[in-house]
């Protein structure tokens, strides 16, 4: 398992990070919506599985939405009157109204309602977590913050991972994840905390931020990628499976390798807008 987690990542990583250096917003936003419409497959699967039966087709078309409509170079060039502010509640409206009317047309309207709990579930958590690494990719130095969740999620779900397998003792949450410690989280702070000092040194990543607000941002994006794995292994239990799929090797499926991100990309960049930039 560890082999294949290692080749896994040995595609995943430098993947991530040429789109993110060369492809510029739109290739970014591409890369997103394709690991989005994977990973919300991913979901319905395991909501079938335990036979709730969500909109999948519904739920894949307006994930994809979601995450293209965070990037407002693309929608400017669709109608320069159109905005993420204008179109965002629009998508929620109809994601919420359009599968509702859907169910008036089932055959079996037996579990009707949870077929659309679990439609806008997938919407919302896929799609709406996941597009705001595209918004935070379109603020100034938006690739540098990018690189930042990048780097700081995966230095820390590395290190937890072989702190938490040499010296975990004290389990995190054993009726949710029983293989996660508190030593593995320990762990994965710390190595968050030596990672960011990539982002305030002469580095080709420098943010304009000073130790004292990058090392703390950096703890909090180690917690919060941390909070979503586990999120994602409460997920998996109540489905009643082991990986979300099996298209990664040694990690599962596309979302058991993006649920930390997604975490930590929607708290970063309500960091960066709301204090960094309106505050500062």
């Amino acid at each position: 398992m560890l082999k294949k987690r290692v080749i896994t990542s040995l595609w995943f990583a430098p993947l991530l990070v040429v789109v993110v250096w060369f492809g510029g917003e739109r290739g970014f936003t591409v890369l997103m919506v394709v690991f989005g419409v994977l990973a919300v497959l991913e979901f319905y699967r395991m909501a079938a599985m335990a036979k709730l039966l969500p909109f999948a087709c519904f739920g894949l078309i307006w994930t994809a939405f979601f995450i293209l409509g965070r990037n407002p170079e693309l929608l400017s060039f669709l109608n320069p009157y159109l905005t993420p502010g204008l179109l965002m509640p629009l998508l929620l409206t109809s994601a919420v109204v359009l599968p509702l009317m859907g169910l008036l047309a089932r055959r079996n309207k037996e579990g009707a309602f949870q077929s659309w709990v679990w439609t806008i579930a997938g919407i919302l958590y896929v799609g709406w977590l996941l597009g705001h690494l595209v918004a935070l990719r379109g603020l100034d130095d938006g690739r540098n913050w990018v690189f930042f969740i990048l780097f700081v999620t995966w230095a820390s779900d590395t290190m937890a991972f072989f702190v938490g397998r040499k010296f975990g003792r004290h389990k995190l949450a054993p009726d949710i994840s029983p293989g996660k410690t508190w030593e593995g989280v320990a762990g994965g702070i710390g190595a968050a905390a030596v990672v960011s000092i990539l982002f305030f040194t002469p580095t080709p990543f420098r943010l304009p931020l000073f130790p004292g607000q990058v090392i703390p941002l950096a703890v909090l994006v180690s917690i919060f990628g941390q909070m979503g794995d586990l999120v994602e292994s409460l997920l998996k239990r109540n489905m009643g499976v082991k990986d979300s799929g099996s298209m990664m090797p040694g990690h599962g499926g596309v979302l058991d390798r993006i649920d930390s991100l997604i975490f930590a990309g929607a708290l970063v960049y309500y960091v960066v807008y709301y204090v960094y930039y309106c505050l500062i």
